[in-house]
């Protein structure tokens, strides 16, 4: 794939995103690999993160590589928010000893295709 502007990377991320099935979960970092940009994981995370409210994509649904919810910085409740989501639809979210922001198994509701067509 060819080098994308900002507004392109974005809107393909969008467009990923919205393919994720409810009640399953990907990365970032697999989201940067289906739009061929496979080393912008944290790019993909400043997508999702300025997405304004009320938005019809469905974030709540990336996670980190590891299966854990990324903080959404400091006093903020983006982290429970995405959780109670989540949850909502099915994805049973751990919470460890100590708290934390909770982890989702891949194995159980990960969805990572190896390709994605877009609408262009």
């Amino acid at each position: 794939m060819t080098k994308l502007s900002i507004e392109e990377f974005h809107a393909r991320v969008y467009e990923v995103v919205r393919m994720i099935p409810h009640g399953r979960v990907t990365s970032y970092g697999h989201i940067a690999k289906l739009i061929g940009m496979p080393r912008h994981s944290r790019h993909v995370g400043q997508a999702l993160k300025w997405l304004p409210e009320g938005s019809d994509v469905p974030w709540q649904r990336v996670i980190s590589s590891s299966g854990q919810i990324s903080s959404r910085g400091p006093a903020t409740e983006g982290a429970q928010r995405q959780r109670e989501w989540l949850e909502a639809e099915g994805v049973e979210v751990t919470v460890g000893v100590g708290g934390g922001t909770g982890r989702v198994s891949f194995r159980e509701y990960g969805w990572f295709p190896e390709e994605v067509e877009f609408d262009d």
